[in-house]
């Protein structure tokens, strides 16, 4: 396949240190994949709201990742940034900030995430309103539905396609959701709507706490993809940022293989993460690939990649290249 301009620039100029391990990270990822592999990505951080979903949804279209585990936050934000795009505001000079400036953003409603302020009511309200009625109508009649499956549901019936503000091949949740790409969103409880879910609770206008579907769950449910999965590929682990994303599922090989004692599990085929955390060993965040080989999670011949720059910047790139844009 011939390279497009982006692809093509990367090569000639990221030749050394992060730059190198950029490249070398994205030709074995589409090494593994051209080999039959399968992909998990992780999302940590406030990746949706610096709008991945530019890339990060052709990649899922083109059927070049497999999984998702993303946070609360990731799961919702994408969908906040597709209704509520034009009310968004950046703030440049967010560094200058004082708390006078931050108060009055509040008082305006608007979210900041480092740049970028969501608006609380043309974003968080408007999908609240919609998923509430699916929380109290799946109370009522006994149906449970993890937080993605709640996110689906409310894409895929078109409850939000009058409202949308970016093109919907632009949101990584729809691409997503289109496909109903296996999706793991360990401690959902601490996104907003999270905690919004957590307030219907208190209220009694949801009855069931357990109508949405979280935790001990999410594991079991990843337990099983990755048994069924494992045993016709190798599944890679690609980690954006640290964090319960990244934490959550890559446990669940050791989970298989030592309380399990399904000694037949392998360990994931490909690792690599993207973060600007400093390395250090004891860290979930920080900790060097090789230190995952102790507990079961890598092996010594998986092929590993640790960038350190923003993912913000990296990922990007890296999809780039894996599409040969």
């Amino acid at each position: 396949m011939q390279k497009g301009s982006v692809s093509q620039f990367i090569e000639y100029h990221y030749r050394h240190f992060n730059a190198a391990a950029l490249v070398d990270a994205s030709k074995a990822y589409a090494a593994h994949l051209d080999g039959g592999g399968r992909m998990l990505v992780t999302l940590a951080g406030a990746m949706s709201t610096a709008e991945l979903g530019l890339s990060l949804a052709e990649m899922i279209r083109r059927d070049k990742v497999h999984a998702i585990s993303c946070t609360g936050a990731n799961l919702e934000e994408d969908i906040f940034n597709l209704v509520a795009h034009d009310f968004y505001e950046r703030v440049p000079h967010y560094r200058d900030l004082t708390p006078h400036d931050e108060a009055d953003l509040l008082a305006r409603h608007m979210n900041r995430v480092t740049d970028t302020c969501i608006p609380e009511m043309e974003a968080m309200r408007r999908i609240e309103a919609v998923v509430a009625e699916d929380w109290v109508a799946a109370d009522q009649s006994g149906e449970r539905y993890f937080p993605h499956e709640f996110m689906y549901r409310l894409l895929n019936k078109g409850a939000l396609k009058g409202s949308y503000q970016i093109d919907p091949k632009d949101s990584w949740m729809v691409a997503a959701a289109e496909k109903n790409l296996p999706m793991f969103v360990p401690g959902w409880e601490d996104s907003t709507l999270g905690n919004m879910f957590a307030g219907r609770c208190i209220t009694g206008e949801v009855k069931n706490v357990h109508t949405v579907r979280t935790g001990i769950e999410y594991m079991t449910e990843l337990a099983q993809w990755y048994i069924a999965q494992s045993a016709e590929h190798s599944i890679g682990f690609f980690q954006i940022g640290g964090g319960i994303a990244g934490d959550f599922p890559i446990c669940v090989v050791p989970m298989l293989y030592q309380d399990l004692e399904r000694t037949d599990t392998p360990v994931w085929g490909y690792f690599c993460q993207i973060s600007d955390s400093t390395t250090s060993y004891g860290s979930y965040s920080g900790a060097v690939p090789n230190e995952k080989i102790t507990w079961g999670k890598l092996g010594i011949d998986t092929p590993k990649f640790v960038i350190e720059s923003d993912a913000t910047i990296v990922a990007p790139l890296m999809f780039a290249h894996i599409l040969g844009w």
